[in-house]
């Protein structure tokens, strides 16, 4: 049999009467998703005042929500209007590719906003020389080193297998459980890479959010000004909520095991976590923030 040189895209849903109205839906979605964090990535770049580590972290954030969401949101539009919904080989690879390289950056940078959160609240004399531009630039660069590295290793070793069982991809954007699941080489070294990739990833971010947290928590608990402890925990919250949302809808996703995937059960939750996630962020990092809101009426004002 020869190798697949396209594969088929199931899609969110196989019922016609569905297609249209789920098109605007997540049309609208994904134009929220470029409008709040493209805002974002250029709000915390040309303002001053947000030109802390906390906003530099969040800026960053921004471009890899933005960056998953993109490489998935587009083709799954295109998707609900086509017959077809075909995806080229190399370009299934590379959207993997992308989507991983920026969901395990998220990872990253999430963890380097706990750490970032845990100096400021409980370290705040030695903020500035703690979380200096430096170890910002040093913490991001390093996690998108190893992220790229890791993806392409991912990508190729996967890409690698022959797929002959069949060239439908039980899902609406290429993901390794449904690559997996239609191939017929040997998986079992690809399985092994993926599971030490990810559980090295997701186990290392958030045992540095887990300590980052206990930390902030006993230190917002020995404040004694309520001012105080309520400043502390609003900042410490949107974290929190972008956080739980996040690991919680990937930890149902990737720690099934491979024989158990529900499909139908994974899209729902990849569609929370790439598509929705990426929505949410930009309003619960900035609408419960005084500084972001300030930011933007001095934006209004300037080109009024």
């Amino acid at each position: 049999i020869d190798q697949v040189t396209e594969f088929i895209l199931m899609g969110i849903t196989n019922r016609p009467e569905l297609q249209g109205p789920l098109f605007v839906v997540f049309f609208l979605n994904y134009m929220a998703i470029v409008v709040g964090n493209m805002g974002l990535i250029i709000l915390t770049s040309v303002d001053s005042h947000l030109k802390t580590p906390m906003y530099f972290f969040l800026r960053h954030l921004a471009f890899v929500d933005l960056g998953y969401s993109t490489a998935i949101g587009p083709k799954m539009l295109v998707g609900f209007i086509e017959k077809k919904n075909i995806i080229f080989y190399h370009g299934c690879a590379i959207q993997l590719m992308f989507y991983v390289l920026f969901i395990a950056s998220e990872l990253f940078i999430l963890s380097a906003m706990a750490y970032d959160r845990y100096v400021a609240i409980c370290k705040p004399l030695y903020y500035t020389v703690i979380v200096s531009d430096m170890v910002c630039w040093l913490l991001v660069s390093v996690s998108y080193l190893y992220c790229i590295m890791g993806s392409l290793v991912v990508t190729i070793k996967l890409f690698k297998l022959s797929f002959c069982k069949s060239n439908v991809i039980r899902h609406f954007y290429c993901d390794c459980p449904p690559l997996l699941s239609i191939t017929c080489s040997d998986t079992s070294e690809v399985e092994l890479i993926i599971m030490i990739f990810a559980t090295f990833n997701f186990g290392s971010s958030l045992l540095i959010i887990l300590i980052s947290y206990m930390f902030i928590l006993v230190a917002i608990l020995r404040m004694n000004s309520s001012e105080g402890r309520h400043k502390a925990f609003s900042t410490f919250g949107s974290h929190l909520t972008g956080v739980v949302i996040f690991y919680g809808t990937l930890l149902f996703i990737y720690l099934q095991p491979p024989n158990s995937h529900s499909f139908d059960a994974d899209k729902i939750a990849s569609v929370f976590y790439t598509l929705v996630i990426p929505m949410l962020n930009p309003l619960i990092y900035s609408l419960r923030n005084k500084e972001v809101k300030g930011a933007l009426r001095r934006l209004f004002k300037k080109i009024m």
